[in-house]
């Protein structure tokens, strides 16, 4: 057991008020990011067809890696995160690490999604300055965020029912023109779309193994069920039960949305700066259903921002309660439970996201340099968990053995996630715009390390 942890009563304790309606939303929410709706374009143009397989490969072992984590916050109720899981199986500095390289995650991806929103209102009007919009989002998820965490739960709840009606919608128009055989100007509506362009992988094995960068981005959030656990109403009925609904999600609307836009435009014809959503709807006619699905990629920015102020608040919650004497700056909850300060210190840290745009008018430039960085850290954060979950096994087989919620396969699934991991890295080497934010890395891990040092002398 954590020691160091307090208990739900004490003062300035987060309240356990999400629902499990809210969890899954959270997790589908989380599972589903803009990468789906802003970087699809690009991942078909680096993949083609295969990159079908790219999503189902890194489902599955996220999947896996979801049940590791699950297991680990179900073992002890005190976890408030996976920080606490990182600090109680690898040390105090593992802890530190996890907690501040999350939080940096999330600020890194709350830039990208802020910039994507603004990116996206500029579909409706060209000439509005991008970090006006920028600036207005932060604002109001901040405001919201400062409500209650079930207001948050609500504005997930929300924002996923939006992109999931949307998917749903788009397999449901694709199929049908598929069965209706209908003539676009690339040819007629067919399956053998998908194979029928140079094969399944048209770009052979280099661009297989390229689209996993952009890929992996898509899925981050989806590790966010870690950081709700300690505002979670039953945890042990709604956890599992949303972590095990994650393999179903990825193959319906990762692959299944993919699909069927590959059979209906041929995806050699698909442009890679553009959505793959917004064009398939345009080519059917429906201008208005364009400006729909461009709403949802709005939400759907809005929604990922928001659960990184949310899980930023969080972390530096439970970083202030672990690593400061006292009753830390951060620690402070206002009335509704909810820790106001580090809610307000990581909305304004987003507000560089509205330099960027106003210095670099290029979102999408911008949104690459951001996703590279965010997706390396973010790696880093799923390698920590994974490596804890080992040293769980080892010190508690008593825990695994009676577990009613484990990772299947164990340690040796637990050998080959981070295996996938280390794969990932090895990936993110081979092109050059991700080369860079590779080697910006470890110079974190070392201010964090002396941060870290300073703070404990203190």
């Amino acid at each position: 057991m954590n020691h160091n942890q307090t208990t739900p009563q004490d003062n300035n304790d987060l309240q356990r008020t999400l629902s499990n309606r809210h969890i899954q939303l959270i997790a589908i929410g989380g599972a589903i990011g803009t990468g789906l709706f802003l970087g699809a374009g690009k991942t078909i143009h680096l993949a083609g067809p295969s990159i079908l397989l790219t999503y189902a490969i890194i489902g599955f072992f996220l999947f896996l890696f979801m049940r590791g984590l699950g297991e680990m916050l179900l073992s002890n109720t005190d976890y408030h995160s996976f920080t606490d899981i990182a600090k109680e199986y690898l040390g105090d500095f593992a802890g530190y690490l996890t907690g501040w390289t999350y939080w940096f995650c999330w600020i890194v991806t709350g830039m990208a999604e802020v910039t994507a929103v603004a990116q996206y209102i500029n579909f409706w009007w060209p000439d509005f300055p991008t970090w006006i919009s920028a600036f207005v989002t932060i604002v109001l998820l901040t405001v919201m965020n400062l409500l209650t965490a079930r207001l948050f739960g609500e504005l997930e709840f929300w924002f996923a029912i939006i992109k999931i009606v949307t998917i749903v919608g788009l397999i449901v128009v694709g199929i049908f023109l598929v069965m209706i055989n209908y003539k676009t100007p690339f040819g007629h509506a067919s399956f053998s779309n998908i194979w029928s362009h140079g094969g399944f992988f048209p770009n052979g094995i280099n661009g297989f193994l390229l689209s996993f960068q952009m890929a992996v981005f898509s899925f981050v959030g989806i590790e966010l069920i870690g950081v709700t656990a300690g505002e979670t109403k039953d945890p042990d009925k709604t956890i599992p039960r949303a972590i095990n609904n994650v393999p179903i999600r990825i193959l319906l609307f990762y692959v299944g949305a993919l699909a069927v836009i590959m059979s209906i435009t041929p995806w050699d014809s698909i442009d890679p700066e553009l959505s793959p959503f917004v064009e398939l709807f345009k080519l059917i006619g429906i201008v208005f259903a364009a400006s729909l699905i461009n709403f949802v990629v709005i939400t759907s920015a809005s929604s990922s921002c928001n659960s990184g102020i949310f899980s930023n608040s969080r972390m530096l919650f439970g970083l202030s309660k672990n690593y400061s004497k006292g009753a830390g700056f951060f620690q402070q909850t206002n009335k509704q439970g909810v820790p106001a300060n580090a809610v307000i210190f990581s909305s304004s840290l987003l507000l560089i996201s509205v330099l960027l745009n106003y210095m670099i008018p290029n979102a999408a430039r911008v949104f690459t340099l951001v996703t590279t960085v965010s997706t390396v850290f973010f790696l880093v954060v799923w390698s920590l968990i994974i490596i804890s979950y080992m040293v769980y096994l080892k010190r508690n087989p008593e825990h695994h053995a009676a577990s009613q919620f484990k990772l299947p396969g164990g340690m040796v699934s637990a050998v080959i996630i981070l295996l996938f991991f280390i794969f990932l890295f090895i990936l993110l080497f081979l092109a050059p715009d991700t080369r860079v934010a590779l080697y910006w890395t470890p110079l974190w891990f070392i201010v964090m390390f002396i941060l870290y040092k300073f703070q404990m002398r203190r």
